[in-house]
């Protein structure tokens, strides 16, 4: 079936608009005057489903997907992104005049709209956009659209301000792990320079294990130290556990080094366990070397049992042989 396709390169900016927004009845308005006041009233004006949507500079690096885009079948290749763009799209789902969903997209996505109308805003301050998403994060079900991820996503130095104000202790715990996460993949080294601080000082031991977790989304080469050493001095078992489970998303010699060293030398049983959960996450199958090592040298049976069933999951040649020449002893 010919789908109908509405492109809106002929009335935007190329550089504000998504590359393909297909199904959509688009009109577009200025914000010039204020996007908040813009916003308002076209949410009093729509009682039908509808989007309103623009798009602000992005922090560069945050991995906002789209190299495969949906077809007639389940799934198709499609253009292969060598750099993360530089903008993302911002869209805001609007029906009986009251919004009910958030997203944060790419704008290289093809964007299908189901055949409702967008409402495309121009001239948007970032500034502006950030204090807008604001206002729905103290709602918690219209967070879990995105409200947090997409103020994350803001290059403007106002996304900064806001994410620090959601991880404050005053806040309800979700929204505070919430930010936590957001913080990590996109702010930077003032990104991490927060997640320091909450990891070392915040009562909450749910907001630390996700300040932790945050810590492998970030780019900053001080991230990796701070997880090796959490992983072996933190005096909380589920705080070094927390650590060795984000190693597994850093490359090299020394988070493999600190993973090996928590299956060795960890005194907590669950610790050494997720430490062999995070050998086998590693990409590529380069913890399988390190999994037959523990098979063979580890004194936990349990470890040594949880290694020898991951081994028999991956189906790696490599796993394949250390069993025959075990059966051959």
């Amino acid at each position: 079936m010919i789908r109908a396709l509405w492109l809106v390169a002929a009335a935007l900016p190329l550089a504000a608009q998504p590359k393909l927004l297909t199904n959509a009845k688009v009109d577009t308005h200025s914000a010039a005057a204020g996007l908040e006041q813009e916003f308002r009233q076209l949410t009093a004006a729509q009682p039908q489903p509808a989007w309103i949507a623009w798009s602000v500079a992005a922090v560069r690096g945050h991995n906002m997907g789209c190299d495969y885009v949906r077809g007639e079948s389940m799934s198709a290749p499609g253009v292969v992104h060598l750099e993360p763009p530089d903008h993302t799209v911002i869209l805001f789902r609007v029906e009986n005049n009251a919004v009910d969903r958030i997203r944060a997209l790419s704008p290289d996505c093809e964007i299908d709209a189901g055949g409702v109308a967008v409402h495309w805003l121009t001239d948007v301050a970032p500034a502006q956009s950030i204090a807008l998403l604001a206002t729905f994060v103290p709602q918690r079900d219209m967070d879990g659209n995105g409200a947090v991820t997409a103020i994350g996503m803001h290059a403007d130095p106002a996304a900064d301000s806001a994410l620090e104000r959601f991880v404050a202790p005053d806040q309800p715990e979700w929204l505070r792990q919430r930010a936590a996460g957001a913080i990590g993949s996109a702010r930077g080294h003032h990104g991490l320079e927060i997640l320091k601080n909450l990891i070392a000082n915040d009562p909450s031991e749910n907001v630390r294990q996700r300040a932790i977790s945050g810590l492998s989304n970030s780019k900053e080469p001080e991230a990796l130290d701070l997880l090796i050493a959490i992983a072996r001095n933190d005096k909380n078992p589920r705080m070094r556990a927390q650590a060795v489970s984000a190693l597994s998303r850093k490359s090299g010699q020394p988070a493999l080094a600190a993973i090996t060293n928590a299956i060795e030398n960890d005194p907590d049983t669950q610790v050494r366990r997720r430490a062999v959960s995070a050998l086998q996450s590693l990409p590529d199958g380069s913890g399988i070397p390190l999994l037959i090592q523990v098979v063979k040298t580890t004194r936990d049976a349990e470890v040594r049992k949880q290694a020898m069933n991951t081994l028999g999951q991956s189906h790696d040649a490599r796993a394949l042989a250390f069993f025959e020449e075990v059966l051959k002893k």
